[in-house]
């Protein structure tokens, strides 16, 4: 009865899905996964934070409605973050939102904009719901290349051209999930120029802004001059402060658009638990040093995956930001595809990772691999991988022709 619903019949079985299944089935034989699948932080929300939480929770005015916008002190927490890291002025009544993180914030902002039928340009491979709100929400996904380069706006303007109807709108991820790209402000400024000449919405996600490795802050696309006619943002507390549970994200930028968001949240939603709020706002305005000691954790482990894999036989690019690395299958396993790929992975190596093919069709080459164990188990997965790859001519002979392929 299930497929008979037109909105799931929209969406593809979650690829993510056989891939848990597998790895919950492993570890309840014994198995010692080591989990660099899912983009979930293991480092801790910041003490103060966490006590600012505790201490509010306890206040007997705290525990009714919210307000679906957000609550007044944490929309100028955000715009004050805008200001001194961007060095761009929003109004926080009408230019800033609270979301439920900022995958509802995509989801619902699609609602908002999209008729049946319209056509949204999205990056393949991308963060799911990037392309699957719009699809949920009766638009059509036009792909564009993932990489912020002169190919992107060659697609871009053939998507244009011979879409029809005519594109509503283009979504952008940088530093991108799944690939870790990052774009330079020249690129923001191209993109926000040719929206403003093509009457085109931008969607902006910025979950990994302050995720960088270079000494290179990420630029938002607010910073590009027009921006503002055009564009929204999406921001996250998730990766920032250590907060994914908590669900705490921000969209801001274009008014009108902004103003859709809000009429389609009042609708579903009273806003987050006031205390996580109150949290959140004392996050955003309260000291800053947690932010740089994440940022330096997730280089130490970048560093040494890197290199455990490399001398694992295993050369994996380094990413100048996000909390991944896009890692191009060996070789000899890309007959397989990312799926089944991970799936040995977990089954051989006790490795889990995520398959690019849940990120779009071209991604299937690679796999997604999330910083979130710590240094000693990053070592411990480049040597299970060793073990793997350097036995797979024997125990893998029967799955794909390993010497072939060499």
């Amino acid at each position: 009865m299930m497929n008979d619903f037109y909105s799931v019949r929209r969406l593809p079985p979650y690829v993510f899905e056989a891939v848990n299944r597998l790895k919950a089935s492993a570890r309840a034989g014994g198995a010692d996964i080591v989990d660099l699948g899912m983009g979930n932080p293991d480092l801790p929300t910041p003490r103060h934070i966490v006590e600012k939480l505790a201490n509010t929770a306890q206040r007997e005015d705290t525990h009714g409605y919210s307000a679906s916008r957000g609550i007044n002190g944490l929309r100028r927490a955000q715009a004050a973050y805008y200001s001194r890291r961007f060095g761009v002025n929003v109004d926080p009544d009408s230019q800033v939102i609270v979301t439920i993180g900022s995958k509802e914030g995509f989801a619902n902002v699609a609602q908002a904009i999209t008729a049946p039928g319209d056509v949204v340009m999205c990056p393949n491979p991308s963060y799911p719901i990037h392309a699957f709100g719009f699809l949920m929400a009766g638009g059509v996904i036009r792909a564009l290349p993932a990489e912020p380069d002169e190919n992107y706006f060659r697609a871009l303007e053939r998507a244009v051209v011979h879409s029809i109807p005519k594109p509503l709108a283009v979504v952008v991820c940088y530093p991108s999930n799944p690939t870790a790209h990052v774009a330079d402000l020249d690129f923001y400024r191209d993109l926000v120029s040719f929206a403003r000449r093509n009457e085109l919405i931008v969607l902006s996600d910025l979950a990994y802004s302050e995720v960088y490795f270079d000494g290179n802050p990420p630029p938002s696309i607010l910073q590009a001059p027009g921006a503002m006619d055009v564009a929204i943002e999406f921001t996250s507390m998730s990766k920032t402060f250590s907060m994914a549970g908590w669900r705490i994200g921000f969209a801001v930028g274009n008014e009108r658009l902004i103003a859709a968001l809000g009429r389609v949240k009042s609708y579903l939603d009273y806003g987050a638990f006031t205390p996580i709020q109150v949290a959140a706002t004392a996050a955003l305005n309260g000291p800053q040093e947690c932010i740089d000691e994440m940022r330096a954790t997730y280089k130490r482990r970048r560093d040494v995956l890197v290199e455990s894999f490399s001398r694992a036989g295993w050369a994996i690019p380094a990413p100048t930001a996000s909390m991944f690395a896009w890692a191009p299958i060996p070789e000899p396993f890309r007959p397989l595809g990312s799926l089944e790929f991970s799936k040995l992975l977990i089954e051989k190596a006790d490795v889990a990772v995520a398959p690019g093919i849940g990120f779009g069709e071209h991604g299937d080459g690679y796999v997604r691999i999330a910083l979130v164990e710590n240094e000693q188990r990053v070592r411990q997965a480049a040597r299970n991988v060793r073990r793997f790859l350097e036995t797979a001519d024997k125990t893998l002979h029967n799955v794909v022709p390993l010497n072939a392929a060499r």
